[in-house]
């Protein structure tokens, strides 16, 4: 593989080694043949724990696991009891995944906690390394669970979610060891926390196309997913005339047509990814379809006037053909803005790398969702992207390159103001004075439950059995 001149000198970086070498052994606690597979409150999940615990310990952490399953490493700045900036990312992982998404951001933060050792007793706020057990929503058919309850935004109809096996998450929790009427402790007071930075791999090809192996993270996407149900008439294939079908599939087809022309010209992403037609006889015209629209933008706005023009044509084509179409909203996610002052710093850490164009950083949103979501609701957040190689991530092919993660480990070092380049950080700003960073509102505010939500990574969308959770195909976004 070709590595960039300005980065080769990062190849041999003893901590891009290590943490790539750790992303291998995670990828070994696995109960899915042939594949990558870690649910939250799992015996995965209790093997993770403990692994990157030690880890932990071995890089002087205190560790604990907080009330709803999430492994959280800490070390304390220049007095014990300051406020925590938060680096970390999730451990679980969708079936089929690859090695590095969400593991790697973090690894990358325990790299950064052996650079920040030495310079403890002046860092002016504590750093914890926090792991996530639920980003992917692949057991119980709905993520973030563990960001949110850190965020205090715990919503007391999630104990009745059910995994395949037809288990409560209540009765996960007693089974794993913890206590359901405890999980308000795992909530995070807004002054114990100085903001939350995350790691990741992109889940698309915006750095690699523009050359760059870090980005800084601008929003994370919002979404809005439906389920639509297009009805016609079941008659013999053979025996129909056209001028006489309500063919529930044909209009189907048109339907999807039309939401990829719509979203390619409104420069929103729609995505149609599930899709069943009954009766399903060779010789029947189908009778009806049920299919899901996945739809999101880097902010509302777009997203909303892209479902509106939608909306609107897909009616129109149910009512050319006869049929009747009906649509239910699973799931309404709002774009998460990233701190500007974070975005400033990240951009600064990044131009103290050799990456290429680090003197002007890609800014870029993300395509997909992050327990930073859920953070948002407690304090400001923060994410730099790693190059990812073709884009493509929940896939076994998903791959990073040492040296984009050794340019990854710097800038983050740099941003928290122990980096020897950096005289602007998260510690001091160059002028003696530290970033001040403070909650984007002013409490912690739930996610919309106008719908009942579901996994963010497309778990439970169509409402029927036979719709199964399977790996995304290679390209596919995380959540």
């Amino acid at each position: 593989m070709h590595v960039p001149e300005r980065t080769r000198s990062s190849i041999t970086d003893p901590s891009a080694a290590r943490a790539l070498s750790r992303c291998d052994e995670l990828a070994g606690i696995t109960s899915m043949e042939g594949g990558i597979l870690r649910t939250y409150l799992s015996e995965e999940h209790h093997r993770q724990n403990d692994l990157a615990a030690s880890w932990m310990q071995e890089a002087g952490l205190s560790t604990r696991i907080d009330a709803a399953g999430t492994l959280i490493g800490r070390m304390e700045g220049r007095e014990p009891g300051l406020p925590a900036l938060l680096l970390g990312s999730h451990l679980d992982s969708v079936p089929g995944a690859g090695r590095y998404d969400g593991p790697l951001g973090v690894i990358m933060a325990l790299e950064v906690i052996h650079r920040l050792a030495p310079h403890r007793d002046q860092l002016p706020f504590a750093v914890e390394v926090v792991a996530f057990a639920d980003e992917e929503g692949s057991r119980f058919g709905s993520g973030l669970f563990t960001s949110y309850a850190m965020a205090g935004a715990w919503q007391q109809d999630w104990w009745e979610h059910t995994d395949d096996q037809g288990l409560t998450l209540r009765e996960a929790f007693e089974s794993f060891g913890l206590d359901p009427t405890r999980i308000g402790e795992a909530a995070r007071a807004p002054e114990e926390i100085r903001g939350y930075l995350e790691a990741h791999i992109e889940q698309s090809t915006q750095l690699e196309e523009a050359g760059r192996a870090l980005g800084v993270v601008t929003s994370i996407v919002g979404e809005r997913c439906f389920t639509l149900t297009v009805t016609g008439e079941a008659r013999h294939a053979g025996g129909t005339a056209y001028h006489h079908r309500r063919d529930a599939l044909v209009g189907a087809a048109e339907m999807i047509a039309a939401v990829e022309e719509i979203g390619r010209r409104r420069e929103v992403v729609a995505t149609v990814g599930q899709i069943e037609a009954a009766p399903g006889a060779v010789n029947v015209i189908p009778r009806e379809v049920v299919f899901s629209i996945d739809l999101r933008a880097p902010a509302d706005a777009p997203r909303e006037a892209a479902w509106e023009e939608m909306s609107a044509r897909l009616h129109e084509l149910a009512e050319a053909r006869g049929l009747r179409l009906t649509v239910e909203e699973f799931l309404r996610a709002p774009a998460v803005e990233c701190s500007a002052p974070l975005q400033k710093v990240i951009a600064a850490a990044i131009s103290t790398t050799d990456d290429a164009g680090a003197e002007d950083p890609l800014h870029t949103y993300s395509r997909a969702g992050h327990d930073g979501v859920a953070m948002s609701e407690v304090t400001e957040i923060g994410m730099l992207f790693i190059r990812c190689t073709g884009g493509i991530s929940h896939h076994p092919d998903e791959h990073v390159t040492a040296p984009d993660v050794a340019l990854g480990i710097q800038a983050f070092e740099a941003g928290l103001g122990a980096g020897p380049q950096l005289k602007m950080g998260l510690a001091d700003n160059g002028s003696g004075q530290r970033v001040q960073l403070g909650r984007l509102r002013p409490s912690p505010r739930p996610p919309d439950r106008s719908t009942s939500r579901t996994s963010r990574r497309g778990g439970r969308s169509c409402p029927r059995s036979a719709r199964s959770r399977t790996a995304p195909p290679s390209g596919s976004g995380s959540t």
